[in-house]
């Protein structure tokens, strides 16, 4: 018999599998139907988020088999488990938005239980939907196994019926859910018929898949590529190709390899790596989430990076991907350009890329980018010699109303709109806010403040889409501004700004705010001001009530706001890594 390849000596998952005093344990790996030389291989987790809630997840359990099938080839043991996912899109405009931030922790923390329960020496993460995906990412880099990230896939783009009770603006683009929620505005407008609102609700997703644009699933898992977590261009197929299976068996043959050569998931993402990420959220104006959950993968690892850190990034990276929901293209084009890889060469061409980082494939950056032979098409992938615009497509904001912090997305929105100065109009929540814009009881040049909704306060910190996209729907989203504690969709348009820290429950100025308040935004120098002096402030802190309180008095979302910290640091739950003392793959 051949040498065995791996020695378990240092694995974690010895204290399963090795010596005597295991017997009982290995009892139960035979009834399974586990063979010795099974039992004694190292033991992978392949963790998927698959479930029925919505098409972004229904594909993960078909692509964990190839990943098995991968990582059997390479002489691993693959041990398949599941977690949660809360899909944004289902969760969106009610109640259940609560849930989804707060599951990105719990994602995390059931894949670091599970593997330490069981031992698990290296991890395939399996996700498709917003919050699954950096949760996953979180787990990899709290636990510092070998890792590999694979992405469940968008969603095909959806095409309106050429009819006539269709207007003709959706019949002439691709659909994507973010088209759904500006319908129902259109149709609160009397704009869009419900013959019309029926029709397009059957088409808009017409596949298994994540929302198609440049939205949070997407960004994030651009990001996980970028930041060297997943195999090169595994991002952008799309869900229903089969193909896909193909980078699901890649990616477990990758994991053995990083195993073999004990290349952990810290060896990959490092300071450097969290910088590229941050460029490629740039340069193809992806979601403002990007600030929150790149901040969060870096505190797993111990490295302060957090939203200022990140907007520095954005402010400075040329935007030149053409995707929705700025833009007018969606992930499977942006694949059929060449995707990442060939993005990435573009940045690296302007010296914007980190070369020596390593990537799951156990090589660089800079060797896996000499490998791309495509350039970009001009078309979804501009050159960056000539932009779309010299900076980012998302901005980072600083004033007396946002001292921490506040984010905007401004890809797609010309710079002569970038600035704008207008008297609040206060909602304390965001169903408050979403009846106004149902009603049309708010004017032209307001600026709309939605609080307590932040991580805290919310609890949850909420998206917005429903009331963005009712704005949008309703021709308004580039005549009056948002601000909000909460955040946005990665499918919002218009001049929204997210994250305002400190939140309205921790006495931010945003909860000092009173209608009439002149309220500027201005994403070219970045800043975000209320025309109230500090004494003023200071007065009005002094007389503030407190935190407005909730429903929420036990169960999860207790829990969560309870431990949740500020936003800019990325709305974690725990010390992270910089407070560690032991690892987890050491033990």
């Amino acid at each position: 018999m051949d040498a065995p390849r791996f020695n378990k000596s240092k694995l974690p998952s010895r204290h399963v599998t090795e010596g005597p005093e295991r017997a009982p344990h290995r009892s139960y790996l035979y009834a399974m139907g586990l063979s010795d030389v099974e039992i004694h291989q190292p033991l992978v987790g392949v963790a998927t988020c698959w479930n029925e809630a919505a098409p972004c997840n229904i594909a993960l359990n078909r692509q964990a088999q190839a990943v098995k099938l991968g990582v059997k080839a390479a002489m691993g043991t693959p041990r398949e488990f599941t977690t949660i996912t809360v899909t944004d899109g289902i969760a969106m405009g009610h109640e259940g938005m609560r849930s989804s931030l707060a599951s990105r922790e719990a994602i995390a923390d059931t894949v670091e239980l599970t593997m330490r329960g069981h031992c698990y020496d290296a991890l395939v993460g399996l996700a498709g939907c917003d919050k699954s995906l950096p949760g996953m990412m979180m787990a990899m880099v709290r636990l510092n196994v070998p890792s590999v990230f694979i992405y469940g896939g968008s969603i095909l783009p959806g095409k309106a019926p050429q009819v006539d009770e269709i207007p003709e603006d959706f019949r002439s683009r691709d659909l994507t859910v973010q088209d759904m929620f500006e319908a129902v505005g259109r149709h609160q407008n009397h704009e869009l018929s419900d013959k019309a609102l029926d029709m397009l609700e059957r088409v808009a997703c017409p596949s298994a898949g994540a929302c198609g644009g440049q939205f949070t699933a997407n960004t994030m898992a651009c990001v996980s590529e970028a930041i060297g977590l997943a195999l090169m261009n595994s991002s952008g197929m799309p869900a229903p190709y089969e193909s896909r299976d193909q980078y699901s068996e890649a990616s477990g043959q990758a994991v053995m390899n990083l195993l073999e050569k004990n290349i952990r998931a810290r060896d990959v993402v490092t300071r450097q790596s969290l910088e590229n990420a941050a460029r490629v959220v740039a340069c193809t104006g992806g979601s403002t989430n990007a600030g929150l959950h790149l901040p969060a993968i870096a505190h797993e690892a111990g490295i302060d990076f957090f939203l200022e850190d990140v907007c520095e990034i954005f402010r400075d990276t040329p935007y030149f991907v053409d995707l929705k929901p700025g833009g007018q293209f969606v992930a499977k084009d942006l694949y059929d350009a060449g995707g990442i890889p060939v993005v990435m060469k573009e940045l690296r061409k302007a010296g914007l890329i980190h070369e020596d980082c390593m990537t799951a494939t156990g090589r660089s950056i800079g060797e896996e980018l000499a490998l791309i032979e495509r350039e970009a098409d001009g078309r979804v992938i501009y050159p960056i010699e000539t932009p779309i615009t010299k900076t980012g497509g998302v901005v980072g904001l600083k004033g007396n109303l946002a001292p921490t912090g506040a984010i905007v997305k401004v890809a797609g929105i010309a710079p002569e709109n970038q600035v704008f100065t207008g008297p609040a109009r206060v909602f304390e929540c965001e169903e408050d806010a979403f009846a106004a814009v149902q009603k049309r009881e708010y004017k032209e040049g307001e600026v709309i403040v939605i609080r307590n909704e932040g991580p805290a306060g919310g609890p949850g910190m909420r998206e917005m889409l429903a009331t963005t996209a009712a704005l949008s729907g309703q021709g308004m989203g580039k005549k009056v501004a948002l601000i909000t504690d909460g955040r946005f969709s990665g499918a919002t348009r218009g001049f929204c700004v997210g994250h305002v820290g400190p939140e309205s429950a921790h006495g931010g100025p945003i909860a000092l705010l009173k209608n009439g308040d002149e309220i500027t935004i201005d994403a070219i120098k970045g800043e975000i001001s209320v025309a109230l002096t500090d004494e003023e402030l200071a007065s009005r802190k002094e007389n503030w009530a407190g935190p407005r309180e909730t429903l929420y008095a036990s169960g999860a979302l207790w829990k969560y706001a309870q431990l949740v910290g500020e936003t800019y640091k990325g709305a974690v739950t725990h010390p992270g890594g910089a407070a560690e003392k032991h690892q987890y793959v050491d033990l």
